[in-house]
């Protein structure tokens, strides 16, 4: 055992495993055939998928009409199902950049399903933005091409239009930084299907992982990029979501206006990223049988952050309760009085119990380390985000100035029927990528394996 890890620490492998054994076993999913569990989840998102598709299109033709919008409420579910997305892509990247930089072995185990999160994530959220725009034919009129326009020119001074800027080279960094990743184990499994004779597989892989030769030159050059890249992603994660919250934070609104909203919105969609993360994490170990390379001891630690996270974003809702009163501003006052005992005071009281009281029954040992308890506040975690991004956008429209223009927002069949397909389309691919993608990083996880197997634990 190396001299630098603790023996109190839990092993990150259990069951003995040999090198081999490791390659056997994360290679499997996707060498062998899918069992009845994975074709149960996998029907039931390509029908959620198919009927959103369903729905984007008859938006596409018919025109955003058909959804629940009306005058005074112009932003409201596909805004915060946007919102939602993008948050949840933030803690994919961040994980797995974080933990390299600090050297964390525990990130073997999520590292590489997490990156996967994050790029499925943003593909939903980008559909939101497009779709709002009505003609989404006209979607290339937010880039800023030269003498294509005339004299109609992309405003540069909009929010908008650096979420487009943001969040297109965050999933860029992410997606080179997942595939660069994925590269030694893609020669594993083309070495494999050689082995095997399978020689489709052995093409398919040989291309996907560029011509690997796993010398130690290719390792090195492995290493610098993946430093390079981690650093690179870990303050976008912070951007991004920063010019997210500046949609809101530099308009007028009362309730929006203010500064608390880039950090706010940072703690919550980092928050709403590792719950779905452990979510994801939890019914993998069970679909694909990783119950030893993802642990309890994986999953108590992001349960430590899931708490600490929901601490975070529990202050900046009290910080933003007290600036509205110590403001003196009377709009910004019934702003927040209206959220909490307003019309849709449920929406706000089911926010604060999900994601500031929930994620406190954390401090037990018990129930950080309890599987089923764990996966159900795991859903309701971003059960709770989803309502929170619910709560700051209609209740902040909903109820203007003029009492005249007060309305109720109610989502239409369509609103609820796309979200109903974002969540289908990133199930299906995320299972896709189980059946194709390795889920955990194979050479990672034998780089591990002598410092923190059960066996040299001993």
């Amino acid at each position: 055992m190396s001299s630098h890890e603790a023996w109190i620490r839990e092993p990150l492998v259990l069951g003995d495993k040999s090198y081999h054994d490791i390659s056997n076993d994360i290679a499997k999913p996707i060498e062998g055939k899918a069992n009845k569990q994975w074709w149960i989840v996998f029907t039931i998102s390509v029908i959620a998928m198919l009927w959103g598709l369903g729905c984007i299109m008859y938006t596409i033709g018919v025109g955003i009409g058909t959804w629940g919008l009306n005058k005074t409420v112009e932003w409201a579910w596909d805004i915060t199902n946007f919102v939602w997305w993008v948050g949840i892509g933030h803690a994919g990247t961040l994980i797995s950049a974080v933990l390299l930089l600090f050297r964390q072995k525990w990130r073997m185990a999520i590292n590489r399903s997490a990156e996967a999160m994050t790029i499925f994530a943003v593909v939903c959220a980008a559909l939101f933005p497009g779709i709002h725009m009505g003609r989404i034919w006209m979607a290339y009129w937010v880039l800023p091409l030269p003498n294509q326009l005339g004299s109609l020119w992309v405003n540069f001074n909009s929010p908008l239009l650096w979420d487009v800027f943001a969040i297109s080279t965050y999933f860029s960094v992410s997606l080179v930084f997942w595939y660069i990743g994925l590269i030694p184990d893609f020669a594993t499994i083309r070495d494999r299907a050689a082995r095997a004779a399978k020689p489709i597989s052995h093409a398919v892989y040989s291309i996907m992982s560029f011509g690997w030769s796993g010398n130690a030159r290719a390792w090195h050059r492995f290493e610098e990029i993946s430093l390079v890249l981690a650093g690179l992603a870990t303050p976008l994660v912070l951007s991004v979501h920063t010019i997210v919250s500046m949609d809101f934070a530099t308009s007028v609104i009362p309730g929006w206006h203010t500064t608390i909203f880039p950090p706010y919105f940072v703690a919550g969609a980092i928050f709403s990223g590792f719950a779905m993360v452990q979510t994801l994490m939890l019914v993998m170990r069970k679909v694909v049988n990783l119950e030893e390379y993802i642990t309890i001891n994986h999953i108590e630690l992001m349960n430590k952050v899931i708490m600490l996270t929901g601490s975070i974003v529990g202050v900046a809702y009290i910080t933003e309760l007290f600036m509205s009163w110590y403001s003196g501003v009377e709009y910004e006052q019934y702003a927040f009085l209206n959220r909490a005992s307003g019309p849709y005071w449920w929406a706000y009281w089911a926010m604060m119990t999900c994601n500031v009281i929930s994620p406190q029954v954390f401090w037990s040992k018990k129930l950080r380390r309890n599987i089923t308890f764990t996966f159900i506040l795991s859903i309701v975690v971003n059960i709770g985000m989803w309502f929170e991004r619910f709560v700051i956008i209609v209740t902040s429209l909903h109820r203007d100035y003029l009492p005249s223009s007060w309305i109720m927002f109610y989502p239409s069949w369509v609103d609820i029927g796309i979200f109903v397909g974002t969540l289908g389309i990133f199930f299906t691919f995320f299972l896709l990528y189980a059946r194709t993608f390795p889920v955990l990083p194979i050479a990672e996880v034998k780089s591990i394996l002598k410092s923190t197997g059960s066996q040299y634990k001993k």
